[in-house]
């Protein structure tokens, strides 16, 4: 599959036709001074453009990647969109609809949304019979929890004008953890990871099982790290007493934190980190402030993100800084030892990136953690999507409806702790057998026992399994004082602890309390006919209760061992309102399964 990808900026436009299977690059075009005398570079030849602006920059180079295809077919065209708001948790097939959400968030993105989506209007017009897919920058970055999201101003300031933390840089945070977990050849879901995205624009994100849980932009591209004309983060008190000694209006205040701070405003030689590392060897104090506050801030993000998640694997670093600066990788992981993270500086200074060697490892043999450079592609990852989308798209399932079941509070249990809990020997006794095959109810319960409350009777299921597992509702969660995870069943690495009381004693779980990620169970067969594979995520929307809502994020999860259900929790089931004995259909929508629950007739 041949897919266009379109990068509309607000400067510049960027395309290129790429093969969304192997990453070969078969036309790159590059539009510049968009405002004043456009240049079109397309193959190596430049061609004037007629007119100025975005407008007439698009309608006069769209038209010429026709002419230069040489017969090549496309498949459909990738859209990048900078934000997605709170709409998008992936990929979508663009139609008026998608059109209409992508101008209600642009106020969240002023500067880059309206020309996102004058470059879709545009090329759908001139590739009006090929599929067009808009990727999220934001998208990778809705799995934050509330907590990693929320800003600390009053709720209905937040409500009223949707503020709070979205992240950017996701398709390239997506695409280099993709690269990591095959480097490690690791399953991405049992991975931590930290990616460094380093450039004129950086940020860094903190990948826990494949889900996106922290990031450093926030509402905007403006918060986290020093950048090349941003300043990252900075105390908000800083900006009142400017605004009120210099008189400063909020455009002033806008520019100069946008354009005239960051690695600029700290080395008055301007955003290229080569120029400033080369004058700070030579002596240039400023220069090496600049240096020592980028890495600083870095580190620090890298030693919080490690804490969120409780250790960390892999740290990687991507983007044009990240990938070419062996002095910005030696700065920002010295005295990461601590971690279980060391450098290697031979390495380090050896690495030379390449489409053929996309990965390199600049770590000791002997460091726990795996210090990574990974070559990012975010053109290649659009395509990727696009495809995926595109091969998706007009798959239907053929099954009528999914079991939809709420899942209570409930321990799972290792035989050390049945015997702890009910006497030496004890086995597990049948209340009722579940619809998952060989699973049960029994009849034993335990009481759990938080920091704060515990909770009686809490229904054990068997049979026994190699680790204990309490999966708990967010109610639960703040009723007995603990934070805990969301996860995947099975994924309890670093997640907390409880005291469990049985009539024959007590018994301390050092880890293994979560709340469970909303799942779909499935056999292999049904996966085929609803056209999913096993960790894909869905989308899941209620039609049946009080009001329409939407879950997002729900795991799809394969095995023969599964009868087809999902599973959600109480929280989740009254929030919805959902009817006993709901059922669920997939739908063909805009490129993505998406449940669509129906109440089941009796």
């Amino acid at each position: 599959m041949n897919i266009l990808v379109i990068n509309c900026g607000s400067s510049s436009i960027k395309a290129a036709v790429i093969n969304g299977i192997s990453g070969n690059e078969l036309l790159t075009m590059k539009v510049e001074r968009i405002h004043d005398k456009p240049l079109v570079h397309i193959n190596g030849s430049t061609i004037d453009c007629i007119g100025s602006g975005h407008e007439a920059a698009l309608n006069f180079a769209l038209p010429l990647i026709k002419d230069h295809l040489n017969e090549q077919t496309l498949s459909g065209v990738g859209h990048r969109v900078v934000h997605g708001g709170n709409k998008f948790d992936m990929p979508v097939l663009i139609n008026e609809e998608v059109e209409k959400v992508i101008k209600e968030v642009s106020v969240l993105a002023p500067l880059h949304n309206p020309v996102n989506m004058l470059g879709i209007t545009v090329a759908r017009s001139v590739f009006s019979d090929l599929p067009h897919i808009a990727v999220f920058d934001t998208s990778f970055h809705q799995t934050l929890p509330r907590r990693a999201l929320t800003y600390a101003i009053p709720k209905q300031l937040r409500d009223k004008y949707a503020i709070r933390r979205y992240g950017f840089h996701g398709t390239s945070h997506e695409y280099v953890v993709g690269l990591a977990a095959d480097y490690l050849k690791a399953d991405l879901n049992a991975l931590r990871i930290i990616t460094c995205h380093l450039g004129n624009g950086s940020s860094v994100a903190a990948v826990e099982y494949g889900r996106s849980v922290e990031t450093s932009m926030g509402m905007t591209p403006l918060e986290g790290l020093v950048m090349g004309t941003r300043s990252g983060d900075i105390d908000p008190g800083a900006l009142v007493h400017l605004a009120l000694e210099e008189e400063m209006t909020i455009k002033d205040l806008s520019q100069m934190l946008n354009k005239k701070s960051g690695l600029t405003g700290l080395s008055g030689v301007g955003n290229d980190m080569r120029d400033i590392v080369e004058k700070s060897s030579k002596g240039d104090d400023d220069c090496r402030l600049a240096l020592q506050v980028f890495t600083h801030r870095l580190r620090k993000y890298i030693g919080a993100y490690t804490a969120v998640m409780g250790g960390v694997d892999a740290i990687v670093f991507t983007g044009g800084i990240g990938e070419n600066s062996a002095v910005i990788r030696h700065r920002s992981t010295q005295r990461l030892d601590y971690l279980g993270a060391v450098l290697n500086e031979d390495k380090n200074n050896d690495v030379i990136l390449s489409n053929e060697a996309p990965v390199q490892d600049f770590a000791m043999n002997h460091s726990r953690v795996r210090l990574l450079a990974i070559k990012t592609n975010e053109q290649f990852a659009i395509a990727q999507e696009t495809v995926r989308i595109i091969e998706k798209k007009n798959k239907v399932n053929t099954k009528p409806t999914i079991p939809i079941a709420v899942s209570g509070r409930h321990i799972h249990l290792t035989q050390e702790a049945v015997e702890a809990l009910f006497g030496k020997g004890y086995e597990l006794t049948v209340k009722a057998p579940l619809s998952q095959p060989k699973q049960f109810a029994c009849n034993e319960q335990v009481t759990i026992v938080g920091p704060k409350n515990k909770i009686e009777r809490v229904r054990i299921l068997g049979p026994t399994r190699s680790k204990n597992q309490l999966e708990i509702s967010r109610t639960d969660e703040f009723f007995i004082g603990i934070d805990a995870p969301v996860r995947a069943s099975g994924k309890v690495e670093n997640s907390p602890g409880i005291k469990l009381i049985g009539p024959k004693g007590t018994y301390q779980m050092k880890e293994g309390v979560i709340c469970a990620w909303r799942h779909i169970h499935m056999t292999p067969e049904d996966a085929q006919l609803f056209g999913v594979e096993d960790k894909d995520i869905v989308d899941v929307e209620v039609s049946n209760g009080i009001r329409p809502l939407t879950f997002g994020n729900v795991l799809v999860r394969v095995s023969s061992k599964y009868a087809l259900e999902m599973h959600i929790d109480t929280d989740e089931a009254n929030a919805a309102e959902l009817p006993r004995y709901s059922e669920g259909v997939l739908n063909k929508t805009d490129g993505s399964a998406k449940l669509i629950t129906k109440k089941k007739k009796h």
